[in-house]
């Protein structure tokens, strides 16, 4: 039991989700304040002729550090599957990884010199802002979602409540055999339709509007509510476990429409990393091609 809880103390302080903003007194976030800063003085103070640009010796110094920059940001995802601890652990490179990335706006803009225009460079400009702010939908959810989802959960896991699930499944099919044929094809129907079925926009959106659980559950509410019953009267035990069902339906859905938040921005984050490095091979090898 406390080798278990030991673990688990473990794994809540490495967790990316729960933390990493907060690592080491906001380490990270002093740091990437500090080399903005460090930027924005050094552009107000360093005299470039006649304007600053990005191939200006100042540009060139500045756009090398914001690609040092995005290439170490984006071993995030090779980072991930090696644990260790200290200085760089998961949590502190995450940390890194979140603040170093918002001091891209100004190292990145600093670099342009405010000038843009319909080519390649301003693409890989764009697509790192569009990266950036991707980041920053993505460490509002990981900020807000994992409480949310532990609350929902209520200490139980996700294979627990679809062990539930089954469990409820088996009780119905035998509470329906007494009943007649119309309430029995209303428990049929409950058993045999996939209950999260219908694509990640219904799970993002945890909708239904077909479940037949739900559907089951009112009508035949309807008539146990119409007369008293008995608590040993067949359809009386079916509307009860059909009542639980649903419940424990409705914490699944809402489970996993979390879980898809916490999943579905990645697949925005990382093409879109993949498209920024190889707008910035065509953003480096085009200046120095014409330099």
């Amino acid at each position: 039991m406390d080798r278990q809880a030991a673990q688990s103390g473990r794994v809540q302080s490495d967790g990316t989700h729960e933390g990493f903003l907060r690592h080491a007194n906001f380490r990270w976030l002093k740091i990437a304040t500090m080399i903005s800063l460090l930027a924005i003085v050094s552009y107000l103070i360093i005299d470039v002729q006649p304007r600053h640009n990005g191939g200006s010796w100042y540009g060139y110094t500045l756009g090398s550090i914001g690609v040092l920059m995005i290439l170490w940001l984006s071993l995030l995802g090779i980072r991930k599957r090696r644990m260790s601890r200290g200085h760089w652990s998961l949590k502190a490179w995450t940390s890194a990884h979140a603040y170093l990335g918002l001091s891209l706006i100004v190292i990145g803009t600093l670099h342009t010199g405010f000038q843009l225009g319909w080519n390649v460079h301003t693409l890989a400009y764009v697509l790192m802002m569009i990266v950036i702010l991707s980041g920053i939908w993505g460490i509002s959810v990981y900020a807000t979602v994992p409480k949310i989802m532990s609350a929902n959960r209520d200490q139980t896991t996700e294979a627990q409540m679809l062990a539930s699930l089954r469990s409820i499944d088996r009780q119905l099919h035998d509470a329906a055999q007494p009943l007649d044929q119309n309430h029995a094809e209303l428990v049929r129907g409950s058993l045999d339709q996939d209950p999260f079925g219908g694509g990640i926009i219904r799970r993002m959106t945890n909708r239904y509007p077909a479940c037949k659980t739900i559907a089951a559950h009112e009508k035949i509410m309807l008539v146990t509510e119409s007369a008293p019953r008995t608590r040993d009267d067949p359809l009386e035990k079916v509307a009860s476990l059909l009542g639980r069902k649903r419940a424990i339906l409705a914490r699944t859905r809402k489970h996993l429409q979390l879980k898809a938040m916490l999943e579905i921005w990645l697949h925005f984050h990382v093409p879109l990393t993949f498209a920024l490095i190889a707008a910035l091979i065509a953003h480096i090898v085009s200046v120095f091609f014409y330099w």
